[in-house]
């Protein structure tokens, strides 16, 4: 079948010809320009696809330096020719013929848009030349030097590799006298047998039994990866400017404590932002000297400013909430637009209860904890939903609700206590029967943390303290879970919480009621669990060593647990959302969908002093704001309001509202606000999945922010650069601070 030229006035077929014809390119945006420069407007229609099956170009339209031909039978084009030869005119000559391939008349926009594609095209070229020039320009590598920096960049691969598949850069510990295999010299090893050239020639001359890497040598190769994708960051974050601190809770690596540093900020995209930048040495001693090493590590090292932090949230657990606490208020005092919030990552309930500096509160969140620990365990789940079917034998519709919701990370929901506080009588038997082990399906190790767990729940003071924050939490569940949810949401909650603070100061004024029927429910759940009623022996031995006499359980749970965990509670509360943290989430209103809500009668302008100096223009706020409420108040009826921050940052025409744009970026870089997951998991769970999968020897602070930030893009060019910068090869052997592990990668027979 003949082919016929697609491009119009040209009557060309292949069987009339020896001119070459070309297919329209697969390619959408190539295939487009085709389109475009043909002028024919019934292709536009069609896809790339169809147009490269059906329809061909002949060589006529192309410029002749972009056709070859490659031998006498095969001609060919070059991978960037596109048509630009075409006959528009002629047949104007003659109106009255009937023309099947239809000339589009061009508007003004469609030559604007041409205009401008052309324009772009050509600075392409012109970047490419300068480019090219000076690459011309560049001193010349000799051969050693090529090898040198090809070998370098092998190991930058091989280190990127291990650490995206949370790989240990050993199996165990290397020394001289007692040479051990490793993963690292194992692909080290596996890339020079595929055939990699560069570590060939470098240790194919290697002495036996020598070394492949010096411990100095590794660190320093992790210490440039590792500070070349944080730069890829935190130049985001200055770009940003305005961003907010989260810390995680401790890791251990190699015997010393760390405390994870999060950065949230909003990117050039108008895109939120956490990202993991740093492990933080926590040495113990005072706050003061942390909050140093926090300012030493953002200003010094990082270039950020801490005068444009606008938020901090630190979750932590145990021990240490009370020194990050104190952290945050010294940071505050400081930076007063530093606001402290709770973690978006964690349920408001929970962050109250590990704040709690009570030690039988922190005994019942760290059972939860290990608890969670626990049910990874292969098999043990099975055990819990058996204990269950046990218990609610006569209520099998709650039995099956309550083993779905232990089946989904319960011990990180808003009503933890209160389904901890059901299944305790099944998670008391679950434990029993595992420490039995009749059928001998667990080890020793399990067995052994079974029996640990479930001594510490039969404990009448952990039912006690259990039952107490399930009711007074209850107060703050609502809440809670609201400061997680959509904006809306958040904004609903910041006007809520005088009622919050108020159940609680009813509770507060009315205790003794209120412990009668909590501590009758305690006694309840003890006679279930067949738990004596006891007053801790610790107390008791401390009552008659001073000699005061014996003091009943019921006065000892008011006076010890009930009272300090419900003023404890509203402490927390009253310093989390303070004056400062109210005005800012009530200026949430400034989102579409709230003004909405409240029927465009908002007044953000009387909560927006807080962040007047983050402004563009603070004088014309009040005058921007009217004209905002006017634009979305007279919208279309098919308009629909957005929801979210980051909905209306995307909308084009928010740049003509400056002061609203600026003040909606500071506002989410808030912590309590929730992160959009997206298509991938959130830094915090990376970290997460990081320190589940790696063992805790093996653990690497450097491998694991590596591991934790694969998605930022990375130019191992840039990292061979910087490393012949600071180690040229010909200098001595630089002692580089241990990063981990003391690696010795060997070269074994």
């Amino acid at each position: 079948m003949p082919n016929f030229c697609a491009a119009p006035n040209c009557t060309r077929k292949s069987t009339q010809s020896d001119l070459a014809f070309f297919r329209f390119p697969r390619d959408p945006e190539r295939c487009r320009i085709w389109v475009e420069n043909c002028r024919r407007a019934d292709l536009e229609a069609k896809t790339a696809d169809q147009l490269n099956k059906h329809y061909r170009l002949c060589a006529k339209h192309f410029d002749p330096a972009m056709v070859c031909k490659t031998s006498p039978y095969r001609t060919v084009l070059k991978d960037t020719a596109i048509p630009t030869i075409f006959d528009l005119t002629s047949h104007l000559k003659n109106p009255y013929t009937r023309h099947r391939k239809q000339i589009k008349e061009l508007t003004d926009e469609d030559i604007q848009r041409i205009k401008e594609r052309r324009l772009a095209s050509a600075e392409q070229t012109i970047k490419k030349e300068d480019l090219s020039n000076i690459a011309d320009n560049e001193p010349q590598l000799s051969a050693d030097e090529k090898e040198y920096r090809d070998y370098l960049r092998s190991l930058f691969e091989i280190l990127f590799m291990l650490a995206k598949q949370a790989i240990p850069l050993t199996t165990g510990r290397v020394s001289e006298e007692e040479l051990k295999s490793n993963n690292f010299q194992a692909v080290i090893d596996y890339c020079m047998n595929a055939g990699d050239e560069a570590l060939r020639k470098r240790f194919e001359v290697t002495a036996v039994n020598s070394e492949y890497l010096s411990a100095a040598q590794l660190n320093q190769l992790l210490d440039v990866c590792e500070n070349t994708v944080r730069e890829e960051m935190l130049m985001e974050v200055r770009e940003s400017r305005f961003y907010s601190l989260v810390t995680g809770d401790l890791v251990e690596f190699a015997n010393s404590k760390h405390l994870p540093v999060f950065l949230r900020f909003v990117n050039q995209q108008n895109v939120l932002r956490e990202e993991f930048v740093d492990f933080l040495p926590f040495v113990d001693g005072d706050e003061a000297a942390l909050v140093e090493s926090l300012e030493a590590l953002l200003v010094d090292r990082w270039g950020l400013s801490m005068e444009d932090c606008r938020g901090q949230a630190h979750k932590a657990t145990g021990t240490s909430t009370t020194k990050m606490k104190a952290v945050a208020v010294l940071l505050m005092e400081k930076y007063p637009l530093a606001l402290h919030m709770p973690c978006s990552h964690m349920a408001l309930n929970i962050h109250l209860a590990n704040n709690l500096p009570f030690p039988n509160v922190q005994i019942v969140m760290e059972n939860l904890r290990r608890i969670t620990s626990f049910f990874k365990t292969p098999h043990t789940q099975d055990e819990l939903d058996k204990a269950i079917s046990i218990q609610f034998q006569k209520n099998e519709e709650k039995g099956n609700a309550l083993k779905k919701m232990c089946s989904s990370g319960w011990t990180e929901q808003h009503n933890i206590f209160d389904v901890l506080l059901d299944i305790l009588p099944s998670l008391l038997l679950c434990m029993d029967s595992i420490r039995d082990n009749a059928d001998g399906k667990f080890s020793s190790c399990v067995t052994a943390d079974a029996y640990s767990i479930g001594e510490s729940i039969a404990d009448f003071e952990v039912i006690v303290t259990v039952v107490i924050l399930k009711n007074v939490l209850t107060f703050t569940r609502a809440f809670g879970r609201n400061l997680q949810g959509e904006t809306l949401d958040v904004f609903s909650a910041a006007n809520s919480l005088t009622a919050v603070l108020y159940s609680l100061n009813e509770v507060n004024d009315n205790i003794d009621v209120y412990h009668e029927f909590w501590y009758s429910e305690a006694v309840s759940l003890a006679a279930l669990m067949q738990i004596p009623l006891s007053v801790p022996r610790l107390f008791l031995r401390k009552q008659r060593a001073a000699d005061l006499g014996e003091i009943q359980a019921e006065t000892y749970f008011k006076e010890y647990v009930t009272i300090p965990v419900i003023r404890g509670i509203m402490q927390e509360v009253e310093d989390m959302f303070c004056d400062n943290n109210l005005r800012a989430l009530k200026c949430l209103s400034l989102v579409p969908a709230v003004m909405g809500h409240m029927k465009f009668n908002t007044t953000e302008e009387n909560f927006a002093e807080v962040y007047s100096g983050d402004l563009p223009n603070p004088d014309t706020l009040p005058a921007e704001l009217h004209c905002w409420r006017i634009k979305w108040k007279h919208r279309g009826k098919e308009v629909r309001l957005p929801t979210t921050i980051h909905e209306t940052l995307q909308l084009p025409d928010v740049k003509f509202f400056p002061n609203v744009d600026a003040f909606l970026k500071v506002l989410s870089t808030m912590p309590v606000l929730k992160v959009e997951k997206g298509t991938g998991e959130t830094a915090t769970e990376r970290l997460q999945a990081y320190l589940g999968s790696v063992p805790a020897k093996h653990l690497n602070k450097s491998l694991a922010m590596l591991h934790i930030n694969t998605h930022v893009k990375h130019d191992l060019d840039v990292m061979v650069d910087k490393y012949c910068r600071l180690y040229p090869e010909d200098d001595p052997e630089a002692e580089a601070e241990d990063v981990g592990e003391d690696v010795i990668v060997t070269k074994v027979i």
